[in-house]
């Protein structure tokens, strides 16, 4: 069940306005302990221009928790692999849309977990920017909120 795309500054946005140094004066340190110790799954994924993946340069150890993958597993690939076979869903054609115009969105999507297990994972995305203005990371945090979803 897709969410649109909100007004109001998500997690995912405030992530990447701070880590991109539009914070007030946030350490390094700090930023960084706050998101290897963030409850929710924090990825980083590069922007290729021309390509049509987005590989994973990071995964906060939530993100290893939430999806049985190891930074080993999924450092380089594109999160898509999350999936698997199952992307006919109106919130992954929302999630490209959103990619393709450099905007963020907060979806709900069916991802698999190592194990083959089925989760409902809210995934708020957003954009980062370069000093030129083009994107050139995007910043997802993701949840589990099986707990909300109807069964599959």
């Amino acid at each position: 069940m897709p969410m649109s795309t909100h007004t109001q500054e998500s997690s995912a946005q405030v992530f990447a306005r701070l880590a991109d140094g539009g914070g007030s004066g946030t350490d390094d340190a700090v930023f960084r302990q706050a998101v290897m110790t963030a409850r929710d799954g924090v990825v980083i994924a590069r922007v290729v221009p021309g390509a049509p993946e987005h590989p994973i340069i990071f995964a906060n150890p939530a993100f290893e928790q939430l999806t049985g993958y190891g930074a080993t597993d999924i450092l380089g690939q594109d999160c898509r692999f999350l999936q698997r076979e199952d992307r006919d869903q109106a919130s992954v054609a929302e999630l490209r849309r959103a990619i393709t115009r450099g905007e963020s969105c907060l979806v709900v999507l069916r991802n698999y977990r190592k194990d083959g297990s089925m989760f409902w994972n809210e995934l708020s995305l957003a954009p980062m920017r370069g000093a030129d203005g083009r994107v050139w990371r995007y910043v997802g945090i993701q949840k589990d909120v099986s707990d909300r979803m109807p069964a599959p």
